[in-house]
């Protein structure tokens, strides 16, 4: 069985995917073969893995950094919201249906025998695995029947490193507070505090640690910077949604419409990490402007979401842009780009019916059955705005509960184009990551934009300069004398 270390935070957003991440590109580095793991995930990323099962965007970026193939024991349990007080739960990559947050919190504990299995599989197959807790590990009105902080951590007996964020303030009263509201047993499977996201001159936090583990016992294992790098994000937690500045002189502009319910925004990664490329989510019209292309990203729920743009007024404007400019949907956006949208059964949203933004003769059913498969194959546009992406390899995944029926002249590989020419509609997520395809539509602009790197070379580049910075943050040594062989 493989070694086992877990990194809890203080919060949600405190940064402990990215310390797993880090720590596995180190324990890579170092020689070893490890693994992710995280028991239940809740996010609205998601991916789907060769044998076309889903499972949460930040196991995936983990396993990346691993050098490694995502699997779905890496994340057995997925809850993907759907409404303020309801989520689809998915459980070994597989819809199991949507639930009230007070439906599972009674039905979880009948997940643990599922849990076990992803875990011990994904033992027989790594050195160490580094486990994800998640929120905090004291939500003392959770704690019943935990699967996924403390609890996780007794059931495989793993040490703790405990995350906090010093950027948003108080970083010594998480940690402490956390820490007492634990019970005994829990309190001791902390080994370590980790300070993130610090700012100035370390040595200012001294005399703050000396009290900290006076007062707790335990010791900070490390301080770790803020890091000003680019990975795929887990959840609407993300900083990446802060970005609402207007494109300077000379950038590619491009707007991705944020409605209350966005997901798989991780499909446009292969747009921020360009040089001279300025990606800004959008929510209301005064913010819309007139950038160079707008994106409507993936949706959760697309029917509410239809009737959010209709309503903030973005709607007018968006159709109005794509008289003259390029529009892109993917999934719930592609959807969106149609004649209508049908939910008769109410599987995402109480509204049976609404129209779409009419600009692709298309229309989409949301029926029950959740299509989920990776994709592959060639762009060939021999009109419209992007006809040099003719001959562009593309490489992705679909995943979606809608079936999109219509206009079959304009299909060119899983892209629908618009009779215009200005409008382009998929379902694949990841669509933009290869073949210098996000290059290409950024070069139609005619601006300073500059890729020098394929996507996944520029995200093996961040993956270094994240291992890079937590070996020299991080008390390394005391953390490999921490990790224990798993139950």
């Amino acid at each position: 069985m493989a070694k086992v270390i877990m990194v809890q935070g203080t919060m949600s957003g405190a940064g402990k995917s990215l310390i797993v991440a880090g720590l596995l590109r180190i324990f890579k580095k170092d020689g070893y073969s490890c693994a992710p793991f995280k028991s239940q995930n809740m996010a609205l990323n998601s991916f789907i893995t060769k044998e076309g099962l889903e499972m949460g965007r930040a196991q995936v970026m983990q396993a990346e950094c691993a050098g490694i193939e995502p699997l779905v024991c890496m994340n057995p349990i997925l809850l993907k919201p759907t409404s303020d007080v309801g989520s689809q739960v998915i459980v070994n990559g597989e819809v199991v249906g949507n639930m009230t947050a007070r439906e599972y919190f009674e039905y979880k504990k009948k997940l643990l025998p599922d849990i076990k299995k992803a875990f011990k599989t994904l033992a027989k197959k790594a050195d160490i695995i580094v486990i994800e807790g998640a929120g905090s590990p004291a939500e003392i009105n959770l704690k019943e029947n935990d699967i996924v902080n403390m609890g996780m951590a007794e059931l495989v007996d793993a040490p703790v490193l405990l995350v906090g964020d010093i950027d948003r303030g108080g970083v010594f009263a998480q940690l402490y507070g956390t820490t007492m509201l634990l019970e005994e047993k829990e309190r001791a499977r902390i080994k370590g505090f980790v300070i993130n996201k610090f700012r100035g001159d370390p040595t200012l936090l001294d005399s703050g640690i000396e009290m900290i583990t006076e007062k707790t016992g335990i010791r900070t294992a490390g301080v770790v910077p803020y890091m000003n790098i680019k990975v795929d994000d887990e959840d609407s937690l993300t900083e990446k949604f802060e970005n609402k500045k207007f494109a300077s002189s000379g950038e590619v502009d491009i707007a991705v419409i944020r409605y209350p319910r966005i997901s798989n925004f991780t499909d446009l990664g292969a747009f921020e990490m360009q040089d001279g490329v300025n990606v800004r989510y959008v929510d209301s019209v005064y913010d819309l402007e007139d950038p160079d292309m707008i994106i409507l990203p993936g949706s959760k729920n697309t029917i509410m979401d239809m009737k959010w743009l209709r309503e903030s007024g973005l709607e007018a404007k968006i159709k109005r842009f794509a008289l003259e400019k390029p529009l892109f949907g993917i999934c719930g956006g592609f959807q969106m780009l149609g004649k209508k949208i049908r939910d008769f059964g109410a599987v995402e949203s109480t509204v049976n019916e609404i129209a779409g933004l009419g600009l692709l003769d298309i229309e989409t059913e949301i029926g029950d059955d959740k299509i989920r498969k990776q994709v592959s194959g060639t762009i060939s546009f021999p009109k419209g705005v992007f006809e040099n992406l003719t001959d562009k390899e593309y490489r992705g995944y679909e995943i979606h509960m809608g079936i999109t029926t219509g206009d079959s002249d304009n299909v060119y590989g899983d892209v629908i184009l618009s009779d215009g020419g200005n409008v382009y509609g998929s379902y694949v997520h990841g669509l933009f990551d290869e073949g210098g395809i996000a290059g290409a539509i950024t070069s139609y602009f005619g601006k300073n934009a500059s890729t020098g790197l394929s996507y996944t070379e520029f995200k093996e580049r961040q993956y270094d300069i994240l291992e890079s910075i937590l070996r020299t943050h991080l008390d390394m040594d005391y953390i490999y004398s921490c990790l224990s062989k798993a139950k």
